[in-house]
């Protein structure tokens, strides 16, 4: 079935190529060990890493992780970690957004993978615009929920972070206080990602589940999107007669 809003629908299923659209059979590269190892793509320039990998801090759960180094053997520059249940189609959003980055950034001599004069207003403007809350703190975070209060954003706009990777995005689906899941994106990150995923948070094009897919406190919370069927005609149509001759008007 389809279902909105976004994200209520759970995981979905992965499909590395679906949501890693890296032309893996020209020059990108994919390593997939073990379906308990998960997989990793690589940029031919080892500057971009992204893979399905386990999570550390929780024993038998796999986590996203997307990199950025500017030195390809160096620290990350920026980070995207999201759970394994965020909405695959949201990620592969995100990850069409970084192919075109990454593609302009090898025909031209710009640096669009780091540097950026893009504001972050572009990631969230569109939610107010939706429906969301908006609530800001004098401690430099702001806040936008979403109008079922099972979505959110938190952006750190005013604050220095304890390292260079501290997520200065939070976005999360569900219950705030037990999210199904959570996308944390860090300070450098490039805001045309944070606003690649924002848009599809927000598309009103349903995603395809099963009823064991969504999370079971928001099944109640979702809607199933039905195609209308055009309708036959209970009747033939009635000729219309053929058209009678135009009269000609003197000027």
């Amino acid at each position: 079935m389809r279902v909105l809003p976004r994200h209520l629908a759970g995981p979905g299923s992965v499909d590395f190529r679906a949501i890693w659209p890296f032309p893996f059979d020209d020059d990108w590269s994919l390593h997939q060990p073990s379906k308990e190892e998960g997989a990793v793509a690589c940029s031919p320039c080892l500057r971009l890493r992204t893979g399905y990998v386990p999570d550390p801090n929780r024993r038998g759960h796999m986590q996203w992780i997307t990199a950025a180094h500017r030195d390809p053997f160096g620290p990350a520059t920026w980070q995207i970690t999201s759970d394994a249940t965020t909405p695959v189609e949201l990620l592969g959003d995100v990850h069409s957004e970084l192919l075109d980055l990454y593609l302009e950034d090898r025909h031209s001599d710009k640096d669009h993978l780091f540097q950026s004069q893009t504001s972050a207003q572009e990631a969230y403007v569109p939610l107010p615009a939706h429906g969301w809350r908006h609530t800001i703190k004098t401690d430099g975070t702001q806040t936008f929920l979403a109008p079922d209060a099972l979505s959110g954003m938190q952006h750190q706009y005013d604050r220095t972070p304890s390292s260079d990777l501290a997520p200065s995005w939070r976005i999360w689906g569900g219950r705030p206080a037990n999210p199904d899941w959570r996308v944390q994106f860090s300070p450098s990150t490039r805001v045309a990602l944070v606003a690649a995923f924002t848009a599809s948070l927000l598309s009103t094009e349903p995603l395809e589940r099963t009823v064991k897919d969504i999370p079971f406190f928001t099944r109640h919370h979702v809607s199933i999107a039905t195609t209308m069927a055009k309708q036959n005609k209970p009747f033939p149509p009635v000729a219309t007669p053929p058209p009678r001759p135009a009269m000609s008007r003197t000027r």
